[in-house]
């Protein structure tokens, strides 16, 4: 449903799966050093709620997701996956248990397919899972924090009736045109979100992955992935990649020319660069040529435009690429070497460090 804060002067709407949030409110680059600040909301109420509630809830969840809740306790952010049989990512879903129920966030339009899913595993238990979206959206009051991070999570301030989820908040709808003023923030757009986002290295489900992505190729290991716990559908695979050998792919940073006026969109092909050597070979559906695909690109405040892309793991660490035909670099966020149990070359290593 269509936000009332697109109704605020300067407002531009953001494009597809989130165009009825803004993109920005007329000042891209002062909202982004807002929200980094942590003087900024962004609306992110495209995003779909969703409500389990029942007294079996979290060892419920434990046993279809990929992250360990059963011990999770109240007010605890947390992130699970639900994996299909093969390990691929089907849905990323950012929750919290508030003592009595687990509310929790998706995609725009995943949580039909998630809540069809989850009904099917209901079986006997004492669980009930309704779609809160037309009641309750969602904002974000502090900038994305890169995964395992030593610094102090920001201290958010809940108002009533919200609901906590780390730096994410949970609003009644009702209250959303006039949540800046109520904070004491002003509104910053998606762009400022998303740009912050991929500074910081976090994939996002749609984006950093495809119809056959599996956690290990975009970093979601330990932030969304539990190692040690009990069985859960795609867990085989995702044990196989940790202990036996590695990912096919994996996520990368990419620093974007910027003497060049346009960024690569969700999708455009990534190549390798003129001069250099390496993966080249078509996967299906690719381009000749094409070692993998852009996710997000942004324009940053500090750092120009950037963006996140899923590369081949044999593409060259200190290789120059070509993202939707812009010149890049590339910073390893993924290691080449991603899983336990195995080596990697030498030489290869050194050009990681």
């Amino acid at each position: 449903m269509r936000s009332p804060l697109l109704d605020r002067s300067g407002a531009v709407a953001a494009e597809t799966p989130d165009e009825t949030v803004a993109a920005h409110y007329g000042e891209p680059y002062a909202e982004q050093r807002a929200l980094a600040a942590g003087r900024a909301v962004v609306d992110r109420s495209d995003r779909e709620v969703i409500r389990i509630t029942g007294a079996d809830r979290l060892k419920w969840l434990n046993d279809l997701s990929s992250q360990k809740l059963d011990t999770l306790a109240p007010g605890v952010p947390a992130q699970t996956l639900f994996l299909d049989p093969q390990g691929r990512v089907e849905h990323h879903l950012t929750l919290v248990d508030d003592g009595t129920s687990v509310w929790g966030h998706v995609e725009p339009g995943a949580s039909a397919a998630l809540i069809a899913y989850l009904e099917k595993m209901r079986f006997m238990l004492r669980i009930e899972v309704t779609d809160e979206t037309s009641a309750y959206a969602v904002v974000t009051v502090a900038p994305p924090r890169p995964a395992g991070s030593a610094d102090e999570p920001a201290t958010v301030s809940v108002p009533e009736g919200a609901i906590a989820i780390g730096g994410d908040l949970l609003v009644p709808r009702e209250r959303l045109a006039d949540l800046p003023e109520e904070l004491g923030l002003r509104p910053a757009g998606l762009w400022a979100y998303e740009a912050l986002r991929v500074e910081a290295h976090l994939p996002r489900a749609g984006f950093e992955t495809d119809h056959k992505a599996i956690p290990h190729e975009v970093g979601w290991i330990g932030a969304a992935v539990h190692l040690a716990k009990g069985c859960y559908r795609g867990q085989e695979t995702v044990a196989r990649v940790h202990n036996l050998g590695h990912p096919p792919r994996r996520l990368v940073f990419l620093h974007l020319d910027g003497s060049v006026d346009i960024l690569p969109p969700h999708g455009a092909p990534v190549t390798l660069g003129a001069g250099t050597t390496g993966e080249g070979d078509v996967e299906d559906g690719a381009r000749p040529g094409q070692i993998g695909f852009v996710g997000t690109s942004a324009r940053h405040h500090e750092l120009g435009p950037i963006a996140l892309a899923v590369v081949k793991r044999t593409v060259p660490v200190d290789a120059v690429l070509l993202a939707g035909g812009v010149t890049a670099s590339q910073e390893v966020i993924v290691p080449p070497d991603a899983g336990r149990n195995v080596t990697i070359d030498p030489a290869l290593r050194r050009r990681i460090r």
